[in-house]
């Protein structure tokens, strides 16, 4: 993996864990391409390859609702992006990967998000209003971060967020993100989310016995201590916009991974360490053990703050 300085540093305290945090998001801003494009889409395209059931669902009637979201990113990319995308006639294209759905299963060729997926880093989920709330219609998630699509598919947001604490049914977050879902109208919106995992990968699932299993264990992440070798800082910047003509919320996952190890170089390492290790210490058990850091918190403060005692 190619070693920069972090794209995007919610753990500055902008972004707290556990914590909704929406903001109004110029549509000018709505995709980010950078220099990982190429290698995030071959990656897509190989869990496509593999194990398709695991990254891509829908339900029978989301096919138009599929269409709306290729149209759109045809119509922003070339726009926004046109050194990297083109519309070549057929349809709008990376550049350089104009066979991207070349060799996917035909059922995949013709799901229109599929296509869309294709075209960007972002992961792309369909949610859609029924009786029970805003439910998870249609997705292609390639690069989870510690759930799975298959669990999640056809469940309403307060049973998708019934393991995070705090964000069950009936409390109150779980009401106001569903009072935001009905609220949302022309505009977009974004939030991060980050958390810590063990090596670069960018397929990270987690079913809700493996979530079980491990707040039960608590089972280190690093067996062999090397925190500065094996730790990366997964951020996610998620946006939210309601499609025009279906009503359904078109929801947007990119994924930013860079080595813990990266802070020691970044040119606001001080502050930015001493925040992340206070957000870390202000973790309950409860947070701890759905984020996975119980065995291992300790170990990444003091990792933090020597970072920021070098500065």
């Amino acid at each position: 993996m190619t070693i920069r300085q972090p794209t995007h540093t919610p753990y500055d305290g902008s972004s707290k864990l556990f914590a909704i945090g929406l903001k109004s998001l110029e549509l000018d801003r709505w995709i980010e391409v950078d220099e990982f494009l190429v290698p995030h889409l071959a990656e897509k395209r190989r869990l496509y390859a593999e194990i398709p059931e695991k990254v891509f669902v829908e339900e029978d009637d989301t096919r138009d609702a599929q269409q709306e979201v290729l149209d759109l990113l045809a119509a922003y990319l070339p726009a926004k992006h046109p050194g990297i995308h083109r519309d070549s006639g057929a349809g709008v294209e990376v550049i350089g990967m104009e066979t991207a759905i070349d060799g996917l299963a035909p059922e995949l060729r013709e799901a229109p998000l599929v296509r869309a997926s294709l075209l960007v880093q972002e992961d792309l989920i369909l949610m859609r209003r029924g009786d029970d709330g805003w439910r998870l219609g249609a997705g292609s998630l390639c690069f989870p971060s510690s759930w799975s699509l298959l669990e999640k598919f056809g469940k309403p947001l307060q049973q998708i967020h019934a393991p995070v604490p705090g964000f069950g049914p009936g409390t109150r977050p779980a009401e106001i993100i569903n009072r935001m879902f009905d609220g949302l109208q022309g505009q977009a919106v974004e939030r991060f989310n980050w958390s810590i995992q063990a090596g670069d990968a960018l397929y990270h699932p987690l079913s809700n016995i493996q979530r079980i299993d491990r707040a039960t264990n608590r089972p280190t992440r690093f067996p062999d201590g090397d925190i500065n070798v094996h730790a990366f800082i997964r951020v996610e910047r998620q946006t939210l916009r309601k499609l025009p003509f279906s009503r359904d919320i078109l929801f947007t996952i990119r994924i930013h991974l860079d080595p813990l190890a990266v802070l020691a170089r970044h040119p606001d390492r001080a502050t930015l360490a001493a925040s992340f290790a206070e957000q870390l210490n202000a973790l309950d058990p409860a947070q701890l053990d759905y984020k996975g850091l119980t065995a291992d918190r300790d170990r990444l403060v003091a990792f933090l703050h020597g970072v920021a005692q070098a500065a």
